[in-house]
């Protein structure tokens, strides 16, 4: 029985690859999960994985209040090279 999600491991998998894609996306501004997968053609929940894998590492944050949609918006932070 398939309800079209991929196994969690697949979504992982693809972290090194997603992550500065998302990073790009957001280089225009913040953005929400919902507004980052539409940017990225990807569904919402994959992207939230790879976001909260880039916010635990510090690659971004989140925008403590939320917007007119209830979603936090999450940006990029800037980071020594």
């Amino acid at each position: 029985m398939s309800n079209g999600m991929r196994e969690r491991r697949e979504v992982i998998r693809e972290e090194p690859w997603m992550g500065p894609r998302i990073l790009e996306a957001l280089a225009a501004g913040p953005r929400t999960v919902p507004e980052l997968a539409a940017a990225l053609g990807r569904p919402a929940n994959e992207v939230m994985f790879w976001v909260m894998g880039l916010r635990k590492y510090g690659y971004l944050t989140e925008i403590r209040e939320p917007g007119d949609d209830a979603f936090y918006r999450y940006r990029a932070v800037e980071r020594e090279v």
